[in-house]
């Protein structure tokens, strides 16, 4: 019998708006992962009170929120790194997942599979609102898919 992939919903740039419906999206995850930019604490208590494993970063609009700039993490034997703005260069990782831009991204670089999930509360430069799912299958397969709002 195959294995679930974990699920992990990866949203970003909420600008103090969370969708009821996203939320009910949400709630369908393993974890949820937030690429900052929440602007305010009652978002942040929101994605935390879905009741999902929640991790985060913080993003240049959280001022006063008590989160971590960036996160290093393992699923399914993939090195990731979460950070709002990406840095010039790449960390030392499998995959990097960043927001800010509100454009939803995809490709590799250098080695490293570069993700933007693009935004929920603002969208901009021609992207709808987004948010995706990550997949991590058998042998650390990942899948990324984009979702509009």
């Amino acid at each position: 019998m195959k294995a679930a992939a974990h699920r992990i919903a990866v949203i970003a740039d909420t600008h103090g708006r969370l969708p009821e419906g996203l939320v009910s999206l949400l709630r369908e995850a393993d974890e949820i992962w937030h690429l900052g930019d929440f602007c305010n604490l009652d978002t942040l208590a929101a994605c935390r009170a879905i009741g999902r494993p929640f991790l985060a970063v913080l993003g240049n609009n959280d001022c006063g929120l008590d989160l971590p700039e960036t996160l290093d993490l393992e699923r399914g034997g993939k090195r990731f790194h979460l950070v709002h703005i990406p840095p010039r260069r790449l960390p030392p990782c499998d995959v990097m997942l960043y927001g800010h831009t509100h454009v939803p991204r995809d490709e590799m670089v250098e080695g490293c599979r570069v993700l933007n999930p693009g935004t929920v509360g603002k969208p901009n430069k021609g992207a709808p609102a987004s948010w995706a799912w990550l997949e991590i299958g058998a042998r650390g397969a990942v899948r990324w898919t984009v979702n509009r709002l």
